[in-house]
């Protein structure tokens, strides 16, 4: 079932514990994120996340970097905007490129490409709006390699989107990256129980 309620203190497990049980919780994260994945060209990868995608995030920060309490309230801050509350999808899109040469000039040519990103579905249109805290283009044009995006739905287009056999677009329309994919039934209805 969809949670639309933010992580709290009470939902982290021991360092311990989760260190134990670390193998379980990363199968099920997989496997959840398996209808939550959309290629969108050759580069661009979504994570549509919700809050198990979260809840997982957090453990793994914290697990790596080991800063006890005082890095619990910093995951906490960090991830709980990423978490949808029944009106919108958010992702994470990664550029994902291995060649750092060839990154950083890809990512040199995508300036501004946080506003070019959108989700279309019976005749609705609906653009991302990128984190505002963070830079998401730097000043000389250069786009990260990670944005965070968030899709705002209204009534309507989350009844058409929630509609059995709708077709879904994901899509970036930058002049140096124009590409979409279709998302599958299975990943509609997974997204789907987002909007509540």
């Amino acid at each position: 079932m969809t949670q639309f309620r933010e992580l709290t203190r009470a939902d982290i497990l021991p360092l311990e514990q989760y260190e134990r049980e670390r193998r379980t919780h990363r199968q099920r994260i997989t496997a959840l994120k398996q209808n939550r994945r959309v290629e969108v060209g050759p580069l661009a990868t979504f994570y549509f996340e919700n809050f198990d995608t979260m809840w997982h995030q957090v453990h793994e920060m914290l697990a790596v970097e080991r800063g006890g309490e005082a890095q619990i309230v910093d995951e906490l801050a960090a991830y709980n905007p990423l978490i949808p509350k029944g009106d919108e999808l958010i992702a994470t899109v990664m550029f994902e490129i291995d060649d750092p040469v060839q990154r950083a000039r890809l990512l040199g040519q995508l300036g501004g490409v946080e506003h070019k990103m959108y989700i279309a579905f019976a005749g609705e249109k609906v653009a991302g709006d990128a984190d505002p805290t963070r830079e998401n283009t730097s000043p000389e044009g250069k786009a990260s390699s990670v944005q965070f995006m968030r899709f705002r739905f209204n009534r309507a287009q989350k009844e058409k989107f929630r509609a059995p056999g709708t077709r879904v677009e994901v899509g970036i329309e930058h002049p140096n990256y124009h590409h979409i994919a279709v998302l599958g039934d299975a990943s509609r209805q997974t997204l789907a129980a987002d909007l509540a």
